[in-house]
């Protein structure tokens, strides 16, 4: 008789308690570049929590508590799992623009899994907004040809600005980008959702 032994899924050593919701999650989260990225970080300006699966693990909670529709809610869990992986691999003595972002590189990982482009395009530029408003803050005034290139690349504004409220909740994160980001849409014609709330 054989004793059959069920190894430890590696992903349960970073986000404990994780249970894929889908095929899809249970790929990506067997990927050892994903794996990788999630294990690296420690505590932070903006991210207390450290490492990047803490953050992630966060985010997935967040979520948990929120009313998402359900194709949402699956589109958001792969982003927040996906979009800061990347970090750990962007090289600090180049500007961190291009593909040496963190974002760039992680879309370019989420390709090999999805063609979805309202999820790539929401992980390419989910530090945009912070990006535009640090920069409107140091010069006094909004960068508006970047901000419209940025609406220009979002195919799916509702999934962008849900995940960019989701990965600014997290504790150590400034709120006010988020904020002028939403009347920023407003202002501009765009009838956004609600901010979520906790169920």
């Amino acid at each position: 008789m054989s004793l059959q032994t069920t190894e430890r899924d590696p992903i349960q050593d970073l986000l404990p308690g994780f249970q894929p919701e889908n095929e899809l999650e249970t790929r990506v989260t067997r990927d050892p570049e994903l794996l990788a990225g999630l294990a690296w970080g420690e505590p932070r300006a903006g991210h207390p929590e450290g490492s990047i699966a803490a953050h992630v693990q966060d985010l997935l909670s967040t979520l948990d508590s929120w009313n998402e529709p359900a194709d949402r809610r699956e589109r958001l869990r792969f982003i927040a799992l996906v979009h800061d992986a990347f970090k750990g691999d962007v090289m600090e003595r180049l500007p961190k623009v291009g593909r040496n972002h963190h974002a760039d590189r992680a879309r370019r990982f989420a390709e090999r899994y999805t063609s979805d482009l309202d999820v790539l395009c929401a992980i390419q530029h989910h530090d945009r907004p912070y990006a535009l408003w640090r920069k409107m803050k140091r010069k006094g005034s909004l960068d508006e040809r970047g901000f419209t290139k940025m609406l220009e690349d979002i195919p799916d504004t509702d999934l962008f600005v849900r995940f960019v409220e989701l990965d600014g909740s997290t504790e150590g994160k400034n709120r006010e980008p988020i904020h002028w980001l939403r009347r920023e849409l407003e202002r501009r014609g765009y009838g956004l959702p609600q901010p979520p709330r906790c169920t």
